[in-house]
């Protein structure tokens, strides 16, 4: 895996300021996976390269709908930048030859989480939320959070995800209803 392609190719293809996000996700993705023993290079790949279609058109990101399964149609079509995952993933296969399930999935669902996730789709959803460049409030309670219990902060960032959902009134993507049910289903 040629990581300095993959970050030439980003760095190509996205804004400063995403590129910039993107080398914080990796930053706070290698950090969890070296405490939590995840694999650093499926992790930097896929920190790397989980929004290298975040700056596609809503048009482009359509133009992938027919491999998109029919129960999950109606939310892309509203709301298509919740597609960037999914495409994103796409990318990584066709563009990097990415053949690893889980370094696909921690790109195909770092915005929606899911049920079950794997350690690595768990590092990638939450690395996204806390990377250092992120300013909101409540952005340091949430890294000490993850910090201490990985579940917890992965369950209170798909709580705020949710919510912001909410109070922005969009939809709610199922996956992340089932991925929070899940985890806190599951909390040890």
């Amino acid at each position: 895996m040629d990581i300095r392609r993959m970050k030439k190719y980003i760095k190509k293809n996205l804004s400063k300021k995403r590129y910039e996000h993107s080398l914080g996700v990796e930053h706070a993705a290698l950090k969890l996976a070296d405490k939590h023993n995840c694999d650093l290079v499926k992790v930097q790949v896929a920190a790397l390269l989980h929004d290298c279609a975040k700056n596609f058109t809503n048009e482009e990101l359509l133009k992938y709908m027919s491999q998109v399964s029919i129960e999950e149609k109606d939310i892309y079509y509203k709301q298509p930048q919740l597609l960037h995952g999914f495409v994103g993933s796409i990318i990584a296969q066709v563009n990097f030859g990415i053949k690893d399930d889980d370094i696909i999935n921690g790109i195909r669902y770092h915005t929606t989480g899911r049920e079950n996730m794997s350690l690595l789709e768990k590092i990638i959803y939450i690395s996204d939320y806390i990377e250092p460049n992120r300013v909101f409030k409540g952005v340091n309670e949430l890294r000490e959070i993850v910090e201490m219990d990985l579940d917890l902060g992965v369950l209170e960032g798909l709580n705020r995800t949710i919510k912001h959902t909410i109070d922005k009134n969009e939809l709610i993507h199922t996956l992340s209803v089932n991925a929070r049910n899940y985890i806190l289903a599951n909390i040890k």
